[in-house]
């Protein structure tokens, strides 16, 4: 076992693929995961084998499967690690483990999850301690005030952060803090939390006002927060001077306040002026979560057989499929311009079709039109063919169908199908290892 093949597992989804893992354990198959972690070295399911384990409280046998991973000092390992010996009750081994060893090139990450190891064992005051050389990097930032919350410790933590928002306030532009956007939502949501909230909206109300908002577009952040206190004439303010981060807000504030209506009346102004944003978008959905189904399609229909990135067809299937509407997605596929056809129907219109004819109990039509255009215009034929095979109550014929295929996608297919079917061990073992897939 070594530490560039568990990143690679980690980067690449490489091995055996989380959604397999996830639904190994759905489907009762625990013991085939701790087996396959120790046989194959397979960092996914090794911690879902762990997070099986834990559950049921088992910490010892958890321990034991990531004892390898973790003598590797690979941080995704050590911080899992250190989250079961806690919830073991062996604090301080957990925080012996924690404790980075220099030198380090990761060291910003490993003093955080150190940092959150003491929070998690009361010591409070030592984790803002050690994470305040590193305060001017974003990500520590939002990971001491998600650590800290409901640790009564919020007055100390806004002595740390205010000077540093008030530096970025005075010149945003200073290469120190120019990359800092972070530090005012931050600087609010400690506030916020505090009882300070008239505070923190007049703070970063000012920043947003004064443009402070950076290429993580705080302008969304403080919507919610003006939603969450019920500033909903604020809210309306801000919805129309930054439609793109507040509108989506302020019609999901009015949509839980009862007010719908207004909600739909204020979309339908913007589209009418020609206002810019997906306002289409937004009104399609609140009408779908009505159950106006119909009037959700008539709102967005005249953007269906757009050439460009206007067209909300295929945003439109899937939310009506969500919702159980197959044979109303499905109809949508129907009529469209021979323009809009030549230019999508190879390329997902058509494979979207058989999806929603799969879902809805036509998956034998959908075969059957497969089967009569020539393999070479169907991208994917056979992986498509034993999806459907499966939908169609045809499993041993789509089995087959799979085996026959080469590459991980296939073998990935053929692995989730035969779990549904709680055959785990023969699941993994068409999975191939991790070795295996990095030559291939």
């Amino acid at each position: 076992m070594n530490v560039d093949d568990l990143q690679w597992q980690l980067s690449n989804l490489g091995g055996v693929q989380p959604r397999i893992v996830d639904g190994i354990l759905e489907c009762g198959g625990l013991e085939a995961l701790v087996d396959a972690a120790r046989k194959r070295e397979d960092w996914f399911c090794a911690a879902g084998a762990v997070r099986g384990l834990c559950a049921t409280g088992e910490f010892g046998r958890a321990w034991k499967v990531l004892e390898p991973f973790v003598a590797t000092c690979w941080q995704p390992a050590v911080r899992a690690g250190v989250d079961v010996l806690l919830r073991w009750g062996r604090v301080d081994q957990a925080l012996d483990l924690a404790h980075p060893k220099e030198p380090q090139e990761n060291a910003v990450e490993a003093w955080r999850d150190y940092a959150e190891a003491l929070v998690r064992a009361g010591r409070v005051e030592d984790a803002i301690g050690v994470l305040g050389p590193y305060l001017r990097s974003g990500r520590v930032l939002a990971a001491l005030v998600g650590m800290t919350e409901g640790q009564g410790c919020d007055e100390w933590l806004l002595e740390l952060l205010t000077p540093i928002a008030e530096e970025f306030r005075r010149n945003p532009e200073e290469p120190r803090i120019r990359d800092l956007w972070d530090v005012l939502p931050a600087q609010a949501r400690v506030l916020e939390r505090s009882g300070r909230a008239d505070e923190a909206i007049r703070l970063l109300g000012a920043d947003v006002a004064a443009r402070r908002f950076g290429p993580q577009n705080n302008v969304e952040f403080y919507a919610e927060l003006l939603a969450r206190h019920g500033r909903i004439e604020k809210l309306r303010d801000l919805a129309d001077t930054h439609a793109y981060a507040a509108v989506r807000p302020y019609v999901t504030a009015l949509e839980n306040l009862g007010r719908a209506g207004e909600a739909e009346a204020y979309l339908r102004g913007l589209i009418a002026a020609g206002r810019p944003g997906w306002h289409e978008s937004t009104l399609m959905e609140l009408l779908i979560r009505q159950g106006r189904f119909d009037e959700a399609i008539e709102s967005v229909e005249h953007t269906f057989d757009d050439l460009y990135d206007k067209n909300l067809l295929q945003a439109t299937m899937i939310i009506l499929a969500d919702q159980g509407q197959h044979d109303k997605a499905l109809g949508l596929t129907e009529g469209r311009s021979p323009e809009f056809l030549a230019e999508n129907e190879a390329l997902w219109l058509r494979s979207n079709r058989w999806w929603l004819m799969g879902e809805s109990g036509r998956a034998r039509e959908a075969i059957a039109e497969i089967q009569a255009l020539p393999a070479s215009d169907v991208d994917d034929r056979e992986l498509t063919l034993a999806w459907l095979l499966t939908h169609g109550g045809r499993v041993e014929e789509a089995i087959a169908c799979l085996r026959r295929l080469p590459g991980n996608r296939a073998a990935n297919d053929l692995a989730e199908l035969l779990v549904r079917h709680g055959r785990f061990t023969e699941a993994l073992a068409v999975i191939p290892e991790v070795a295996a897939q990095r030559d291939g």
